[in-house]
């Protein structure tokens, strides 16, 4: 009789962990979406410059591993709201980018409805059926590896058709990674809301603008 009640007991603990953290990171993903479309329609107004590259790998990857030897102190809420706001500034030119196009506006509507979409419908998939996609962590090494390496193959390589295929490419990742940490919420394999919610504003960020590219070649191919 204890141990049944031991078990309902921690059942429940292990349920109230559960919505705590889905609660803290929808809430916190939700204020840093928010604060980054923010920053990029300032950015966009002011028509700011692309950061080079190197600036953008120093600046998001130091940002990120700040934000995660900080996760467990109030201070990971300030280097989680840099992060997102310097990926929030270095959209702004890219957005200038298509917005310049004949039918600009309609490519970036349509790459923002497509992502609400994607992400709603993948996030809701999961919370609804419950399912453990934790076999996933090993499509998504490789997935990673070979899209660093397409890319900086389209870095030294003209070869046709290539960003297309890594546009293509990071859609899927982003997809695969929402799939990925929604579950890890559920099924206890991530217990820290800033870091689950990094997560998923990168996944949404690399969604969006790997649609946008999808979007504007198609556009330009009309």
């Amino acid at each position: 009789m204890h141990e049944q009640d031991y078990a309902l007991n921690h059942a429940q603990v292990e349920q109230q962990e559960v919505s705590r953290v889905l609660r803290n990171t929808y809430g916190l993903l939700a204020m840093t979406l928010a604060f980054s479309g923010l920053v990029a329609y300032v950015a966009q107004q002011m028509r700011v410059p692309y950061p080079s590259f190197f600036v953008v790998l120093i600046g998001f990857y130091g940002l990120f591993f700040l934000a995660a030897k900080l996760r467990n102190s109030p201070w990971g809420l300030v280097a989680t709201f840099a992060l997102t706001g310097f990926m929030g500034y270095t959209l702004g030119p890219i957005l200038n980018r298509y917005l310049g196009m004949p039918n600009g506006g309609e490519v970036v509507s349509s790459a923002f409805a497509m992502t609400a979409l994607v992400f709603c419908g993948l996030s809701a998939y999961v919370l609804t059926t419950r399912k453990d996609m934790s076999f996933l962590a090993g499509f998504i090494t490789a997935g990673f590896f070979v899209l660093i390496g397409a890319t900086l193959a389209s870095i030294f390589f003209q070869i046709s058709g290539l960003q297309l295929a890594i546009s293509a490419g990071f859609v899927l990742f982003s997809s695969v990674c929402i799939l990925f940490q929604t579950s890890a919420i559920i099924h206890g394999g991530e217990r820290n809301y800033i870091m689950a919610t990094i997560s998923l504003y990168v996944s949404i960020y690399n969604l969006f603008v790997s649609l946008l590219q999808l979007l504007g070649i198609a556009s330009s191919n009309d």
